[in-house]
């Protein structure tokens, strides 16, 4: 094995010096340019979601629990009424599965009455804002 010798490191030290020095670093600028119709666009998007889960409406909760057994309630309750709007919303730590979108409690009881009856952990809500 050689060893090196100090003017041996110091020839590689200004090599690497030199070498690195050749190399300046490149300032980049990035410009984004976007469909002003975009942003139309995505404020229509935000105006849906919020009427998803807050409304002045009643809603019926049939299944409150872990992620995927959430995800098996909603499949099987959409197979046996297509005639509910159903959804699953997260509330830590747990996972609701909303069924429903109802103007007066009268209906909401009513279709609560008849919910029960395959699924008797069933409630009535009132999402608030």
């Amino acid at each position: 094995m050689k060893f090196l010798t100090k003017k041996h490191i110091l020839k590689s030290s200004i090599f690497i010096l030199f070498f690195f020095s050749l190399n300046p670093v490149i300032a980049q600028s990035v410009s984004v340019n976007q469909d002003p119709k975009f942003e139309q666009l995505l404020n229509e998007k935000r105006k849906i979601n919020a009427s998803i889960t807050i409304n002045n409406r009643y809603k019926i909760q049939i299944f409150n629990g872990t992620s995927e057994e959430s995800k098996k309630t909603l499949i099987q309750f959409k197979k046996d009424n297509k005639n509910y709007d159903a959804t699953i919303v997260f509330s830590t730590p747990i996972y609701k599965v909303w069924v429903g979108n109802f103007k007066t409690r009268i209906e909401a009881e009513r279709n609560l009455a008849a919910l029960k009856k395959k699924y008797p952990n069933s409630i009535l809500i009132k999402p608030n804002k």
